[in-house]
């Protein structure tokens, strides 16, 4: 035996035995199971030592449990669709397949020579046919059960990327990626309707071994909210804004709405008013994250629109404000600047009227606590928690407003708008959505010419005529 431990000799040894032997190979025995799946790494084209680590826990945990006689299944895969191998691809003018399909093999060896106890046999690489035909199926089968649906949403568009972002890939209005100035789209959408389940997953957290603080932000996450659908009229109009509050007790304490910048009415506007064309603009370099929104300077326009308020018949002015999400709520907020610490601070610098609505020990304002309503008509005197629900008793008998719960939690949305991703399994027949039988799936993305960089599906002439032979065959 040789006094010094070598491993490039001594490791490549052994992993060839083991290579030979299938050593790592899961086949059904009497044992006891074991199932140990690491998150696929995306093939980015090496490893770094975040992989090492995450890795290296895995395959302990694995070894660990074959020592206790467990019939391990340690299988690995490769996430290996996505817009950076499609970016690199255009830049290298080549196919991303390739692209992918050549750090795959790298990163293999790069796996291999570390010795993780992986059975090989079962690679997964999501960019294969065989592999995506089951997220078609699941998207169909989603879709058989309601649980799919298809409709117009305000997105992040990259113009270079030539894709949608989410909000926390904007920064400063610019995309996190490529640089460009972000646009605001209005395109069609497929969402799964996860909100069908938000209450069972908020539910499901006391089930869950967490840490408590991750249970608090996944419950913050869901976000569940008791409170008041209210609908103010748009004077001169018979068209309402809609807003949704957690606080309908503060309702005679409206000094103004505020309405998102990428609400229809701000676009509309904006096309007319160059004074709000350049708040829009100026709105873009906000960091999109909501977060990030909160700590950002709030800023508004006022539209010069009224509306009316619901109880009281007095005119609220409509402004347009950077801190209104479009996709949270209704893209509306009934600003009470008298118990809003946020309201507080719009109304005080754009010199708004500040009303006290509710009476508590609290000095100054605002007042955040629920207490006793003041200046609120027939309901002075009354709890919070009393007016609330009379005060919704009485929108409702208007027609102009309801009980609701809201979650912060959304649809997940679905976007597909570059080549090197999974097709969506729908065709359109006469501008009417078909979703695919299973027996026409898997869609596959169409073969890319040698040296010739991917172009986006919608202006892929193959992909497009595959299409209309299946809907020909219907």
């Amino acid at each position: 035996m040789k006094a010094e431990y070598n491993p490039k000799e001594i490791e490549k040894a052994v992993q060839e035995e083991w290579l030979k032997e299938d050593k790592f190979k899961a086949t059904p025995d009497n044992r006891e199971k074991f199932y140990c799946l690491s998150m696929f790494p995306y093939p980015s084209g090496k490893l770094h030592m975040g992989h090492v680590r995450n890795y290296t826990i895995g395959d302990v945990i694995s070894r660990y449990k074959r020592m206790r006689n467990f019939n391990v299944f340690q299988p690995m895969g490769w996430d290996a669709f996505g817009l950076p191998a499609e970016n690199a691809a255009i830049a290298n003018k080549v196919s991303p397949k390739d692209w992918t399909n050549e750090n795959i093999e790298y990163m293999k060896k790069q796996l291999a020579s570390l010795g993780l106890s992986y059975d090989w046999s079962k690679e997964l690489r999501t960019c294969e046919p065989e592999y995506y035909k089951w997220e078609q199926v699941i998207f169909k089968r989603f879709h058989d059960q309601g649980l799919v649906y298809r409709k117009k949403s305000f997105v992040n568009w990259d113009p270079i990327d030539e894709t949608v972002l989410a909000n926390e890939q904007v920064i400063d209005g610019k995309g996190w990626r490529s640089g460009a100035q972000i646009e605001i789209k209005e395109i069609d959408q497929w969402f799964i309707k996860i909100t069908d389940y938000a209450d069972e997953l908020l539910e499901s957290l006391d089930e869950v071994d967490w840490p408590e603080n991750v249970k608090v932000m996944q419950r913050n996450w869901i976000g569940k909210s008791n409170g008041a659908e209210i609908k103010y009229l748009i004077e001169e109009s018979d068209e309402y804004l809609t807003v949704f509050s957690t606080r309908p007790d503060t309702i005679f304490g409206v000094s103004f709405l505020a309405i998102s910048p990428n609400h229809s009415i701000s676009l509309k506007l904006a096309e007319t008013d160059s004074s709000i064309n350049k708040f829009l603009d100026r709105c873009k370099e906000t960091k999109a994250a909501e977060a990030d929104m909160a700590k950002a300077e709030k800023l508004g326009i006022d539209t010069g629109i009224s509306a009316i308020h619901p109880l009281t018949g007095k005119k609220i002015p409509v402004w347009i404000g950077n801190f209104v999400l479009l996709d949270y709520g209704t893209g509306v907020v009934m600003g009470v600047p008298g118990h809003d610490q946020r309201d507080f601070e719009f109304a005080s610098k754009y010199q708004m009227e500040i009303l006290q609505v509710i009476s508590t020990d609290e000095e100054g304002l605002p007042v955040l606590q629920k207490g006793s309503l003041i200046n609120s008509g027939n309901f002075n005197g009354m709890t919070s928690e009393n007016a609330s629900e009379k005060i919704v008793a009485e929108l409702k008998d208007k027609d102009l407003g309801e009980e609701l719960v809201q979650f912060r939690l959304r649809d997940w949305g679905v976007s597909r708008q570059r080549y090197w991703g999974c097709p969506i399994p729908v065709v359109y027949e006469n501008g009417e959505p078909r979703v695919l039988d299973e027996s026409e799936m898997p869609v596959t993305l169409p073969e890319l010419p040698a040296n010739s960089a991917p172009i986006p599906l919608s202006q892929n002439k193959d992909f497009i005529n595959h299409l209309r032979k299946l809907e020909k065959r219907n």
